[in-house]
Parts: structure tokens; C-alpha cells; sequence
């Protein structure tokens, strides 16, 4: 059925690298999102809020996440910019979509908050409240409002992103019914920790990331250079600092080749774990594009993919098997084929996480580049002729309020149910989604205190207990070249930019226990 408005999907997937896409330079298989890429247009400098709950309120609001009363996690703080749930002062993309007529389905993970996606403007939700859970284990995953018809799994046949996808697809067939079109926010809770993925998709990668991280880094960088994601002459970043939860432990990333083979062994079988849980999560997308595509409905959709920060390095080249006490296991042997299994958890560590954030700097909870940088998708044949085009232009997640008003016209409220409500902080992608040229702006990172500020191609960066460091991102997009030195006068123009932009948006005051 042609629906006169458009339906929109916003895919957004948890804690994927910067390079961890086919079109974006990786090794893993992604066919469905790299064909929504050939056929659509790919952004290289958008970006995200640098953590899971963060990213999310800045999304759903268009609102910076401080605004929106998550400035860190889902704890609440009691101080208005760390409450850890959405705040009075916004309202959601659903809420807002609502109002226009759609429907507003949300299949995945919520994380924002105890409100719940019900009382901010979804009709129906499937998922992960929380931040995460096993991918094997269906009690944590629920059906909101409840009674509301679910799927059934018989013992061994739940898988997390297939579920996550079943309902999808339940909701989307549910819209059908009626004339009106939907909203569909699709959030993906792979591949984010425990790494778990199905036996067939992990034996697909056995074997290839014995090479390490190191030679993937390489390869990565090559592949982007040809794919024209990256400039010709960038440098591959020396590996990465790590630091662990509790910031008494600061290293380097190691050379793969000096690390012990047993070793090395367990870490290429994480890394196949998370490639396999990349390669279904893509096969599930595609999943949701051939059901358009059958129902002649993919030129009328916008289709919008995003990662909610940058790769994850929690907390040290190894990775963790426990989450409680981030304790590593070294699995030998037998226990290697065990990997990825229901009674198994790990993360990948923060060597893998470097190469899948190849060639930024950093990862997840940093203001650097390799933790605020998504690569973003936009698929909309209707609208964008800039087929397999790619974009420089930098944005945010604060764009996607102003882009969905835009784009259906629907009415921001200043006021919503009695309450004050922000302005929108971000610009539409329409006029980039159209071609037109783009102008300078001023985009502002702060995640516990590791801070950034992006003025056209000036970027100052900070990590928590260290000076500001400045950046020109035209020449320098991998931040290897701190100039601050030369150029005081912008250090201290953005530095004072980025105070006033702290205060007017609650980064300040932080939590006494940040203090």
C-alpha cells in the first residue's frame, strides 16, 4: 500500500565501531546495510552523544542529552542535567510524530529512563528496558502495553535480534491496516556486550582475526581510503590509550604479535563473536528491507542507520568476562568452542575496539573522535538522488527532531500536556539530503568530563583529567596533531564556547560525586 506520507525507520544499533560496516571499510559481512549505502547517501562526520543512554535522549528529543535530563546513565543524580530519565522540558520524536497522524512502534532498547517508552509517545514496544542482557534469554525482553499480541519461542530458538526483528516486522504489518503511516525507531541492542551470536555466523569468521588487530587495522584503513570514507593521505593512529573502570590502570594497546598465542587465540575468537553478531544483526535489516520491498513500500521510507557511540573498549586489551568485577578468563582449547554460547559472557576489550574504530582516536565514553563518530545511512529513493554519494558534512543526533518536523510537517509544541517545552537544537538533513552546500556550525560533546567542541574545522577535545587539545579536522580527522599551542586565541574562542554552551544546556552542575 503507497501511503501519501512517508513511514520512517530509524535503525539505531549499539556500540558498532566507526569501520565496522562493509561500506565503511570492514571485513564483515553487511550486504543489506551496504546496499541501503549504494542506493542511499553515507554521512562520515555525524555524531552521536559518546554512551548508550546519552546518544538515546539526544535522539528521541533532539535535544542535547544534558537538556534532556541524561547526562550520563539511567541513575538519577537529582541534579536536572543527571536525573537518568527524560525530563519535563522534552518531548519525544514519538510524542511529536504522534500528533501528525503516525504510528509509533519501538522494537529494541529503550534505556532512557523509568517513564517507558508507552508514556513518551510509542504505541507499542518490544524489547530491552534496560541497557543489556543476554541475547539467549528471553525473560528481560518484554511486550508493551501488556496483553498486546507476542511472539512465542520455543527452548532454544530465541535469539535477541531476531525477536527484535519479529516485532518489528509485527508492527509494521500492524500499520497496514490503515491509511495513516508509521514510525518505526528499530534499536538494535547488538552488537553490544555479552558477545553472543548463533554457532553458524561465529564459524563464519573462525579463523580471520588471527591476523590481529594490528593487520585488520591495516587492511580497514586501505579499504576506506578506496571507499573514499577517509582522505588518501590519512595516518593509521598509533594504537590506543586504555584506561580501566575505576582510571587507576592507564596502558597501551599491545602489538598483536607480542602477545602469547593462547592469548591471541581467545581474542580473535571474541572478535569473531561480535563479527557474527554484526552479520545477523545486518541479515535481520535485511529482513525489514524485503518486506518493503514486497509490499512496494521502500521508495516511500525513510530509512535512517546510526550507532549510539563509538566502538566499545570496556576496559582493557583483553576484554571481561564478568561485568560485576570486569575479571577476564582465558579461554584454551575446548573451552574456545564454548564462546558465544547462552552460558558464556564477554566483551572484546579495548585492541579490538581501536581496530574497529580505525582510524579515529579512542572509543565510547571519549569526546575524541572514535567515540562520538556513527557512520549514518540515509535511504529514501523518493527524495535523495544522490545515490551512493558520500558526505563530509558534520551533524548530530540532535538533528533527527528537526529533520522528522521537517520532513511531515509536523508542529514542535512549545508547551506539551502543561509543560514548558526546549527548542529543538538541531538543523534538518533535508538540504543535505537534497545536495545543497553546508554551512558552518557548533556542535558540543560532554560525557564524564571528557568533553569536545566542533567549530567548522576547528575541534578542541578532552579527555577528563587532561588539557584541551585542538584539532583541524580538514587535515587532521585521526586528532594526531595537537595544535593548541599555535593557535591560543581559537583554543580559548572554543573553550569559552563550550562553557557557555555547558551552562546553558545543564552539563553544569555535575553530580557532587563527579566533582
Amino acid at each position: 500500500m503507497n501511503k501519501q506520507k512517508s513511514n520512517i525507520i530509524l535503525i539505531l544499533v549499539d556500540d558498532l565501531g566507526y569501520s565496522d560496516l562493509g561500506c565503511f571499510g570492514s571485513e564483515i559481512d553487511t550486504p543489506n546495510i551496504d546496499s541501503l549505502a549504494s542506493s542511499g547517501l553515507r554521512f562520515t562526520q555525524f555524531y552521536n552523544s559518546a554512551r548508550c543512554c546519552p546518544s538515546r535522549a539526544s535522539l528521541l528529543s533532539g535535544l542535547y542529552p544534558h537538556q534532556a535530563g541524561i547526562g550520563e546513565m539511567d541513575q538519577d543524580f537529582e541534579t536536572p542535567g543527571y536525573r537518568g530519565f527524560l525530563a519535563d522540558q522534552c518531548v519525544t520524536l514519538a510524542e511529536v510524530l504522534k500528533e501528525r497522524g503516525y504510528h509509533t512502534y519501538l522494537s529494541g532498547k529503550w534505556h532512557v529512563g523509568k517513564q517507558g517508552p508507552i508514556k513518551k509517545g510509542f504505541d507499542d514496544f518490544y524489547g530491552l528496558l534496560g541497557g543489556f542482557t543476554s541475547f539467549w534469554d528471553k525473560k528481560d525482553y518484554v511486550r508493551l502495553p501488556e496483553g498486546r499480541p507476542e511472539r512465542t519461542y520455543k527452548k532454544g530458538e530465541f535469539y535477541a535480534t531476531d525477536a527484535i526483528t519479529d516485532h518489528a516486522l509485527d508492527f509494521i504489518e500492524e500499520s497496514r491496516s490503515d491509511d495513516n503511516p508509521y514510525f518505526l525507531y528499530l534499536s538494535y541492542n547488538a552488537p553490544h556486550f555479552p558477545l553472543q551470536a548463533p554457532e553458524e555466523e561465529i564459524a563464519k569468521y573462525e579463523g580471520l582475526y588471527e591476523k590481529g588487530w594490528d593487520k585488520i587495522r591495516e587492511e580497514r584503513l586501505d579499504r576506506m581510503k578506496e571507499l573514499e570514507i577517509i582522505a588518501p593521505d590519512t595516518p593509521l593512529t598509533p594504537r590506543s590509550e586504555y584506561w580501566n573502570r575505576d582510571r587507576d590502570i592507564q596502558g597501551v594497546n599491545p602489538a598483536w604479535d607480542s602477545i602469547d598465542p593462547d592469548r591471541r587465540k581467545d581474542l580473535a575468537k571474541r572478535m569473531a563473536i561480535y563479527a557474527a553478531m554484526v552479520d545477523r544483526m545486518d541479515q535481520n535489516i535485511g529482513r525489514v528491507i524485503s518486506d518493503l520491498e514486497e509490499k512496494q513500500e521502500l521508495d516511500n521510507t525513510l530509512i535512517l542507520f546510526c550507532s549510539d557511540n563509538g566502538a566499545c573498549a570496556e576496559w582493557d586489551p583483553w576484554g571481561f568476562d564478568d561485568w560485576i568485577t570486569t575479571t577476564n578468563i582465558l579461554h584454551r582449547k575446548q573451552d574456545l568452542k564454548k564462546m558465544g554460547g547462552p552460558d558464556t559472557y564477554h566483551s572484546y576489550g579495548s585492541g579490538w575496539a581501536n581496530a574497529c574504530s580505525t582510524p579515529l582516536r579512542l572509543y565510547k565514553h571519549y569526546g575524541h573522535e572514535g567515540g562520538i563518530s556513527t557512520p549514518l545511512i540515509a535511504h529514501w529513493p523518493e527524495v535523495i538522488e544522490r545515490n551512493g554519494e558520500i558526505d563530509h558534512r558534520p551533524g548530530h543526533f540532535i538533528d533527527f527532531m528537526t529533520t522528522f518536523v521537517d520532513i511531515t510537517g509536523s508542529k514542535y509544541p512549545e508547551k506539551y500536556k502543561g509543560r514548558e517545552i526546549l527548542p529543538m537544537e538541531g538543523e534538518s538533513l533535508m538540504p543535505a539530503l537534497l545536495g545543497e552546500s553546508p554551512q558552518e556550525r557548533t556542535l558540543c560533546f560532554e560525557h564524564e568530563q571528557n568533553c569536545g567542541i566542533r567549530r567548522g574545522k576547528w575541534k578542541l577535545s578532552k579527555v577528563k583529567e587532561r588539557d584541551w587539545e585542538l584539532y583541524n579536522l580538514e587535515k587532521d580527522r585521526s586528532e594526531m596533531v595537537n595544535v593548541a599551542d599555535l593557535y591560543p586565541s581559537i583554543v580559548e574562542e572554543l573553550t569559552l564556547a563550550w562553557e557557555e554552551w555547558a551552562q546553558r544546556t545543564d552539563v553544569i552542575p555535575r553530580p557532587d560525586r563527579t566533582v
